[in-house]
Protein backbone atom coordinates (compact mmCIF):
# COMPACT_ATOMS: atom_id res chain seq x y z
CA UNK A 1 0.00 0.00 0.00
CA UNK A 2 1.08 3.45 -0.80
CA UNK A 3 -0.28 6.07 1.95
CA UNK A 4 -2.67 7.45 -0.08
CA UNK A 5 -5.52 6.98 2.66
CA UNK A 6 -8.50 10.30 2.97
CA UNK A 7 -6.70 11.72 -0.39
CA UNK A 8 -9.26 13.16 -3.45
CA UNK A 9 -7.69 12.25 -6.92
CA UNK A 10 -9.61 12.64 -9.78
CA UNK A 11 -8.71 10.00 -13.21
CA UNK A 12 -10.00 11.03 -16.66
CA UNK A 13 -11.57 8.39 -18.42
CA UNK A 14 -11.50 6.21 -15.42
CA UNK A 15 -15.21 4.84 -16.18
CA UNK A 16 -13.74 1.47 -17.99
CA UNK A 17 -10.66 0.36 -18.78
CA UNK A 18 -6.82 0.78 -17.33
CA UNK A 19 -8.49 4.40 -15.63
CA UNK A 20 -11.25 2.17 -13.91
CA UNK A 21 -8.74 -0.58 -12.53
CA UNK A 22 -6.34 2.55 -11.82
CA UNK A 23 -9.56 3.59 -9.55
CA UNK A 24 -10.01 0.33 -7.84
CA UNK A 25 -6.58 0.44 -6.99
CA UNK A 26 -6.95 3.86 -5.56
CA UNK A 27 -10.24 3.03 -3.98
CA UNK A 28 -8.48 0.01 -2.20
CA UNK A 29 -5.81 1.91 -0.93
CA UNK A 30 -8.29 4.65 0.34
CA UNK A 31 -8.40 7.17 -1.42
CA UNK A 32 -11.45 9.32 -2.94
CA UNK A 33 -11.53 8.88 -6.91
CA UNK A 34 -13.86 11.18 -9.06
CA UNK A 35 -15.05 9.05 -12.18
CA UNK A 36 -15.39 10.16 -15.22
CA UNK A 37 -15.97 9.30 -18.71
CA UNK A 38 -18.46 10.18 -21.84
CA UNK A 39 -21.25 7.63 -20.78
CA UNK A 40 -23.02 8.25 -17.94
CA UNK A 41 -24.59 4.53 -17.30
CA UNK A 42 -21.04 3.05 -17.55
CA UNK A 43 -19.91 6.33 -14.82
CA UNK A 44 -22.72 5.03 -12.55
CA UNK A 45 -22.18 1.25 -13.18
CA UNK A 46 -18.18 2.29 -12.21
CA UNK A 47 -19.51 4.07 -9.03
CA UNK A 48 -21.95 1.68 -8.21
CA UNK A 49 -19.19 -1.53 -8.03
CA UNK A 50 -16.62 1.05 -6.26
CA UNK A 51 -19.25 2.33 -3.82
CA UNK A 52 -19.47 5.49 -1.82
CA UNK A 53 -15.57 6.40 -2.10
CA UNK A 54 -16.39 7.56 -5.36
CA UNK A 55 -18.06 10.17 -7.26
CA UNK A 56 -19.16 10.79 -11.00
CA UNK A 57 -19.20 13.36 -13.48
CA UNK A 58 -19.41 12.90 -17.46
CA UNK A 59 -17.83 15.47 -19.77
CA UNK A 60 -16.25 15.28 -23.15
CA UNK A 61 -12.55 16.69 -23.45
CA UNK A 62 -12.63 17.47 -26.72
CA UNK A 63 -14.45 20.56 -25.23
CA UNK A 64 -11.74 23.34 -23.34
CA UNK A 65 -14.26 24.11 -20.29
CA UNK A 66 -14.96 20.16 -19.03
CA UNK A 67 -11.54 20.35 -17.55
CA UNK A 68 -12.35 23.24 -15.07
CA UNK A 69 -15.51 21.33 -14.64
CA UNK A 70 -13.82 18.17 -13.84
CA UNK A 71 -11.39 19.40 -11.19
CA UNK A 72 -14.27 21.65 -9.70
CA UNK A 73 -16.60 18.15 -9.75
CA UNK A 74 -13.66 16.51 -7.44
CA UNK A 75 -13.24 19.63 -4.83
CA UNK A 76 -17.58 19.45 -5.07
CA UNK A 77 -17.53 15.67 -3.89
CA UNK A 78 -14.35 15.60 -1.50
CA UNK A 79 -13.79 18.94 -0.41
CA UNK A 80 -10.47 19.22 -2.19
CA UNK A 81 -8.33 17.52 -4.57
CA UNK A 82 -4.90 16.02 -3.85
CA UNK A 83 -3.98 14.09 -7.21
CA UNK A 84 -4.91 14.18 -11.17
CA UNK A 85 -4.25 11.57 -13.47
CA UNK A 86 -4.57 12.32 -16.87
CA UNK A 87 -5.46 8.74 -18.68
CA UNK A 88 -8.38 9.49 -20.96
CA UNK A 89 -6.77 9.50 -24.40
CA UNK A 90 -7.94 8.23 -28.19
CA UNK A 91 -5.62 6.28 -30.42
CA UNK A 92 -7.38 6.27 -33.85
CA UNK A 93 -5.64 4.46 -36.68
CA UNK A 94 -4.63 6.85 -39.77
CA UNK A 95 -2.64 6.32 -43.00
CA UNK A 96 0.28 8.68 -43.82
CA UNK A 97 -0.27 11.07 -46.79
CA UNK A 98 -3.88 11.35 -45.72
CA UNK A 99 -3.82 13.16 -42.50
CA UNK A 100 -6.58 15.92 -42.42
CA UNK A 101 -6.61 18.81 -40.28
CA UNK A 102 -9.39 17.70 -38.50
CA UNK A 103 -8.36 14.44 -37.76
CA UNK A 104 -5.10 16.01 -36.21
CA UNK A 105 -6.98 18.44 -34.01
CA UNK A 106 -9.59 15.83 -32.56
CA UNK A 107 -6.79 13.97 -31.62
CA UNK A 108 -4.72 16.73 -29.87
CA UNK A 109 -7.25 18.52 -28.11
CA UNK A 110 -8.17 15.16 -26.20
CA UNK A 111 -4.77 13.78 -26.13
CA UNK A 112 -2.51 16.38 -25.43
CA UNK A 113 -4.38 19.81 -25.02
CA UNK A 114 -7.09 18.54 -22.31
CA UNK A 115 -4.36 16.98 -19.91
CA UNK A 116 -2.18 20.30 -20.28
CA UNK A 117 -5.76 22.38 -19.33
CA UNK A 118 -6.73 19.07 -16.51
CA UNK A 119 -3.30 20.22 -14.68
CA UNK A 120 -3.67 23.58 -14.93
CA UNK A 121 -7.02 23.94 -13.35
CA UNK A 122 -5.77 20.96 -10.70
CA UNK A 123 -2.28 23.20 -9.86
CA UNK A 124 -4.49 26.25 -9.56
CA UNK A 125 -6.50 24.05 -7.04
CA UNK A 126 -3.67 23.35 -5.27
CA UNK A 127 -2.14 26.43 -5.17
CA UNK A 128 -5.35 27.44 -3.66
CA UNK A 129 -5.40 25.19 -0.68
CA UNK A 130 -1.40 25.82 -0.06
CA UNK A 131 -1.10 21.92 -0.26
CA UNK A 132 1.19 21.00 -2.78
CA UNK A 133 -0.35 17.70 -5.15
CA UNK A 134 0.28 14.79 -7.59
CA UNK A 135 0.03 14.83 -10.97
CA UNK A 136 0.55 11.64 -13.20
CA UNK A 137 0.17 11.79 -16.72
CA UNK A 138 -0.40 8.66 -18.70
CA UNK A 139 1.81 9.01 -22.07
CA UNK A 140 2.95 5.91 -24.54
CA UNK A 141 5.80 4.44 -25.39
CA UNK A 142 4.56 5.44 -28.75
CA UNK A 143 5.59 8.62 -27.66
CA UNK A 144 9.13 7.47 -29.12
CA UNK A 145 8.14 7.30 -32.54
CA UNK A 146 5.51 4.66 -32.74
CA UNK A 147 3.67 3.00 -35.76
CA UNK A 148 3.38 4.38 -39.00
CA UNK A 149 -0.62 3.89 -38.83
CA UNK A 150 -0.34 5.89 -35.10
CA UNK A 151 1.82 8.77 -36.58
CA UNK A 152 -0.24 11.45 -34.75
CA UNK A 153 -1.08 9.50 -31.72
CA UNK A 154 2.48 9.17 -31.32
CA UNK A 155 2.92 13.18 -31.96
CA UNK A 156 0.26 13.73 -29.11
CA UNK A 157 2.13 11.39 -26.73
CA UNK A 158 5.38 12.86 -27.56
CA UNK A 159 4.35 16.59 -26.67
CA UNK A 160 2.94 15.08 -23.15
CA UNK A 161 6.71 14.59 -22.54
CA UNK A 162 7.90 17.70 -22.77
CA UNK A 163 4.49 19.53 -21.15
CA UNK A 164 5.41 16.75 -18.06
CA UNK A 165 9.44 17.86 -17.86
CA UNK A 166 8.75 21.83 -18.16
CA UNK A 167 5.64 21.66 -15.76
CA UNK A 168 7.73 19.69 -13.06
CA UNK A 169 10.42 21.87 -13.48
CA UNK A 170 8.10 25.40 -13.17
CA UNK A 171 5.98 24.00 -9.83
CA UNK A 172 8.69 21.26 -7.79
CA UNK A 173 9.33 24.94 -5.34
CA UNK A 174 5.57 24.53 -4.95
CA UNK A 175 5.68 20.65 -3.96
CA UNK A 176 3.71 19.81 -6.96
CA UNK A 177 4.84 17.04 -8.45
CA UNK A 178 4.55 15.98 -12.13
CA UNK A 179 5.34 12.35 -13.61
CA UNK A 180 4.55 10.80 -16.71
CA UNK A 181 4.10 6.83 -17.33
CA UNK A 182 5.10 5.87 -20.99
CA UNK A 183 2.51 2.59 -21.04
CA UNK A 184 3.45 -0.22 -23.36
CA UNK A 185 1.38 -2.63 -25.01
CA UNK A 186 -1.88 -2.96 -21.93
CA UNK A 187 -5.13 -5.01 -22.58
CA UNK A 188 -8.64 -3.42 -22.54
CA UNK A 189 -11.79 -4.20 -24.31
CA UNK A 190 -10.98 -1.42 -27.07
CA UNK A 191 -7.49 -2.90 -27.77
CA UNK A 192 -9.08 -6.37 -28.30
CA UNK A 193 -11.90 -5.19 -30.48
CA UNK A 194 -9.33 -3.37 -32.19
CA UNK A 195 -6.88 -6.22 -32.67
CA UNK A 196 -9.80 -8.57 -33.74
CA UNK A 197 -10.86 -6.32 -36.11
CA UNK A 198 -7.80 -6.42 -37.56
CA UNK A 199 -7.69 -10.00 -38.03
CA UNK A 200 -6.09 -11.79 -33.88
CA UNK A 201 -7.74 -14.14 -32.74
CA UNK A 202 -9.49 -14.84 -29.48
CA UNK A 203 -7.04 -14.67 -26.54
CA UNK A 204 -4.16 -12.91 -28.28
CA UNK A 205 -2.98 -11.32 -25.94
CA UNK A 206 -2.03 -14.27 -23.68
CA UNK A 207 0.32 -15.29 -26.60
CA UNK A 208 2.24 -13.20 -28.22
CA UNK A 209 5.41 -12.94 -30.44
CA UNK A 210 8.27 -12.19 -27.34
CA UNK A 211 10.12 -9.43 -29.69
CA UNK A 212 6.44 -7.37 -28.49
CA UNK A 213 6.46 -9.03 -25.30
CA UNK A 214 9.20 -11.05 -23.46
CA UNK A 215 6.97 -12.81 -20.78
CA UNK A 216 4.56 -13.51 -23.89
CA UNK A 217 2.06 -11.44 -23.12
CA UNK A 218 1.30 -8.19 -22.77
CA UNK A 219 0.13 -6.24 -19.80
CA UNK A 220 -3.13 -6.04 -17.27
CA UNK A 221 -4.84 -2.64 -16.65
CA UNK A 222 -4.21 -3.32 -12.88
CA UNK A 223 -0.51 -3.82 -13.74
CA UNK A 224 -0.75 -0.45 -14.81
CA UNK A 225 -2.81 0.71 -11.56
CA UNK A 226 0.07 -0.63 -9.50
CA UNK A 227 2.45 2.37 -11.20
CA UNK A 228 0.17 5.09 -11.09
CA UNK A 229 -0.52 4.59 -6.95
CA UNK A 230 3.06 4.57 -6.95
CA UNK A 231 3.79 8.16 -8.36
CA UNK A 232 0.82 9.45 -7.19
CA UNK A 233 1.38 9.20 -3.12
CA UNK A 234 4.46 10.66 -1.03
CA UNK A 235 6.13 7.01 -1.29
CA UNK A 236 7.23 8.67 -4.58
CA UNK A 237 7.96 12.17 -3.36
CA UNK A 238 9.78 14.26 -4.00
CA UNK A 239 10.28 12.63 -7.49
CA UNK A 240 9.21 14.65 -10.59
CA UNK A 241 9.81 15.48 -14.39
CA UNK A 242 10.09 11.45 -14.75
CA UNK A 243 8.92 9.93 -17.56
CA UNK A 244 8.97 6.41 -16.19
CA UNK A 245 8.34 3.28 -18.98
CA UNK A 246 5.62 1.04 -17.98
CA UNK A 247 7.08 -1.80 -20.21
CA UNK A 248 8.42 -5.09 -20.58
CA UNK A 249 12.03 -4.15 -21.54
CA UNK A 250 14.17 -1.21 -22.05
CA UNK A 251 13.43 0.88 -24.98
CA UNK A 252 16.94 2.47 -25.39
CA UNK A 253 19.56 -0.17 -25.72
CA UNK A 254 17.42 -3.35 -26.61
CA UNK A 255 19.38 -6.05 -28.23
Amino acid sequence: MHGLSGKAILVTGSSTGIGYAMAERLVAEGARVLIHGRDEAEIDAAVARLGTATSGFAGDLAEPDTAQELVDATIAAFGRIDGLVNNAGIYPRGVLGETTAAFFDHVFAINTRAPLLCAEAATRAFRAQGSGGAIVTVGSINAWCGLATLTVYSMSKGALMTMTRNMADALGAERIRVNQLNVGWTWTANEDATQRKEGKPAGWEKSVPKRSAPTGRIMQPEEIAAHTAFWLSDESAPVSGQIYEVEQFPVIGRN
